[in-house]
């Protein structure tokens, strides 16, 4: 069973950056469409960025974060990131990440259906 886990969150102030990772034990990321989402109490899960298995490597951003998150892949690490910059209180969620299954190589942020594995969540808030 793949089991991702998600580090990097914390407390930064408006204008801030933080780099999130979400890694595997035993699975090859790069096979897999890893998706990043993030979710406030009392609303609905909001897809932010994803890549598509290394075979495709295609990225999507949510337009709200479009120009300021970056995601990509450390294949040596096992490793996918989300590098967030220009950070606003808005952007205070838990993020998580997810794996879509084995062998669908094509990512999305339209919906989190799709994603079968999913990490524990990392806490990020953007606050002075």
């Amino acid at each position: 069973q793949l089991q991702l886990v998600e580090s990097g969150g914390g407390l930064v102030q408006p204008g801030g950056s933080l780099r999130l990772s979400c890694t595997a034990s035993g699975y090859i990321l790069d096979y897999y469409a890893i998706g990043w989402f993030r979710q406030v109490p009392g609303k609905e899960s909001e897809g932010v960025s994803c890549i598509s298995a290394s075979s495709d490597a295609s990225t999507y951003y949510a337009d709200s974060v479009k120009g300021r998150f970056t995601i990509s892949r450390d294949s040596a690490k096992n490793t996918v990131y989300l590098q967030m910059n220009s950070l606003k209180p808005e952007d205070t969620a838990t993020y998580y990440c997810a794996a879509r299954p084995a062998g669908f190589r094509l990512c999305v942020i339209t919906t989190d259906d799709l994603y079968e594995h999913w990490g524990q969540g990392t806490q990020v808030t953007v606050s002075s």
